[in-house]
């Protein structure tokens, strides 16, 4: 075997574990690495503007495509600029693999110029991270961080590289196959558990799937068969942000999305079922509410590939530790061969029914200004004409309008932060995620702050010529800081008013790409359909109202059936204890 550096080990490693994309910016540390890549035939390099914006550009293409993300940056603050979207990854169970330099080892620990403890700083939000101290042992810490990072419970894996090791040599021998000799996932379930859990299910008279990103990170293979399940069985089916697309948002059977703005239904279906099948979520506390008073008289089954998921916050009666995709295969396997038909649910249905008459994403009509649950709704119109289409949000209000009104079939196609919340994901995010799917139509939707928190990866979209869509739903404000301001501060705006904004059809002329400005009811429609019709980036201006809240919502501490539907039912200020859950 010939010996090669340590750079063109690494090079050899990605292109033998089959990655195509790299997105990062290159620093003194790494630049070894970089010399590999030049030009190099079989892997793309993306360069970013900030290195955050290379792992969210890396968290699109992952959940977008189904493959690991990867992330190239330098040492001290190419890395520290990483350690937001790395969060974010491990928050929301995105593979990603990010790839650090590192000052040479014999400088480590004296302070040298941009070193930090790489290792030390990301300990606590990856996976699993290393530290790379010989050139010999390189391939087989990059196989086994791949490995790591996409099997299991998906997450983020930090490899630090000294320069040094970059440049030593060692030899490199193409593995054949990659076993870990103590990391394995349980990912089949115990048969006595799937037989527990297809009699409870057989027996209830009000049950309810309440799924999440766990559906989607299973695979595609997870969401048709949660769509044979739940046609089977007649039950209805719920999700939460992170799940939306699992199952189709145009069946009869879809409740909408639970928690803190979900629907009406999907929280009282929740309260007053009998039996919740939880598949691939954790019940998070924007889901739960007050934990007391969480579907008090249910049977709780909980599907999750996490043991450490498992009664972490909700006692449930059968946990399944396993892949939800092999977990419902086995249960509808076993469901056709004890002949199991579906229960009568009609009385269930019914109540159900009469939840949803509530119409709980019902907004007001305004003819002078335009309503941002009409903007999102006039998107998703205007957006199935495509072909393909994926969404990606930043985080606040803009993103809760679009989950509750823009209406997801697919799974892959809804890109937000949960877990993390945060802002500057999206746009980012969309770039990876076209990146990814360059035949589909990507569109950000954003609010006129988050957008601002990487608003220089316009540079990276232009010089790749990647027609991403950005729709600003802009009302001058932190929107959901402000109504949180409003609801619990007694309006006193402190500091969320986005003053100074910049023009942004100017801003996107000045990066090179198209800038549209809505600014009433009657030019929306034609304002959206322009900006899907016009070849490459578009920036969309669209001016909203400005004080606009985001119902419904359950106010932190209180039940999740304790649900506020419009303004009116906002009466004075919450209680300390409350203000601390916000």
């Amino acid at each position: 075997m010939a010996e090669k550096s340590g750079a063109d080990i690494l090079v050899e490693c990605l292109i033998d574990l089959g990655v195509e994309v790299v997105f990062g910016y290159p620093g003194g540390a790494v630049l070894p690495i970089y010399d590999a890549l030049f030009n190099h035939p079989k892997i793309r390099h993306v360069l970013v503007r900030h290195e955050q914006g290379a792992t969210h550009m890396a968290e699109g293409y992952a959940r977008s495509t189904g493959k690991p993300g990867v992330v190239l940056v330098t040492s001290g603050p190419g890395a520290t600029n990483a350690v937001t979207g790395i969060t974010d990854a491990l928050m929301d169970s995105i593979p990603m693999v990010v790839i650090t330099g590192q000052v040479p080892t014999q400088l480590i620990g004296t302070d040298a110029f941009q070193e930090a403890d790489t290792v030390g700083i990301t300990r606590h939000c990856t996976k699993h991270n290393y530290l790379v101290k010989s050139p010999n042992k390189l391939a087989s810490v990059v196989h086994e961080a791949f490995h790591i990072a996409t099997t299991g419970r998906p997450g983020p894996v930090v490899i630090d590289i000294p320069k040094n090791v970059q440049i030593a040599t060692a030899p490199y021998k193409h593995p054949e196959k990659f076993e870990h000799a103590s990391y394995r996932p349980q990912t089949k379930a115990d048969p006595a558990a799937i037989a527990r859990a297809v009699a409870m299910l057989a027996a209830a008279e009000r049950p309810i799937f309440y799924t999440g990103g766990g559906v989607i990170n299973s695979g595609p293979e997870a969401s048709e068969l949660l769509r044979e399940i739940a046609a089977l069985t007649g039950a209805p089916v719920t999700s939460t942000l992170m799940g939306l697309g699992a199952f189709p948002a145009s069946s009869e059977q879809w409740l909408g999305m639970l928690g803190m703005h979900g629907t009406y239904e999907a929280n009282w279906a929740m309260n007053k079922a009998d039996l919740i099948v939880c598949v691939g979520a954790r019940f998070d506390d924007r889901v739960t509410g007050r934990l007391d008073s969480f579907s008090p008289n249910s049977k709780k089954i909980h599907i999750d590939i996490d043991r450490s998921s498992i009664n972490k916050t909700v006692e449930v009666d059968l946990p399944i530790i396993a892949d939800v995709g092999n977990a419902l295969s086995d249960m509808l396997a076993l469901w056709k061969d004890r002949g199991h038909k579906a229960a009568d649910l009609s009385e269930w249905w019914a109540r159900i029914d009469g939840w949803r008459a509530r119409n709980s994403l019902a907004y007001p009509e305004n003819r002078e200004e335009i309503m941002p649950q009409e903007a999102i709704a006039q998107l998703y119109k205007a957006s199935r004409s495509a072909k393909d289409v994926i969404i990606t949000t930043e985080v606040g209000q803009h993103q809760m309008w679009a989950a509750q009104h823009f209406g997801f079939d697919e799974p892959n196609k809804w890109l937000t932060s949960g877990g993390l919340g945060t802002m500057g994901y999206g746009f980012p995010a969309a770039i990876g995620a076209q990146v990814g799917n360059p035949d589909s139509l990507v569109v950000c939707v954003a609010g006129d702050a988050s957008i601002q928190m990487n608003i220089q990866e316009m540079g990276t979209a232009s010089q790749y010529r990647l027609p991403v869509k950005i729709f600003i739903l802009n009302n001058e404000y932190m929107g959901m800081v402000r109504q949180w301001q409003e609801l619990t501060y007694e309006s006193r705006y402190s500091n969320s008013y986005s003053d100074s904004l910049p023009d942004f059809v100017k801003l996107a002329e000045a990066y090179g790409w198209t800038g549209i400005r809505i600014e009433g009811p009657q030019e929306l429609e034609a304002g959206i359909r322009q900006m899907i019709d016009t070849p490459g980036p578009v920036m969309v201006d669209c001016r909203v109202t400005k004080l606009s809240n985001c119902f419904p919502m359950i106010p932190s501490g209180a039940a999740h059936t304790d649900m506020l539907l419009d303004p009116s039912q906002v009466e004075g200020i919450m209680s300390d204890e409350a203000k601390a859950l916000v």
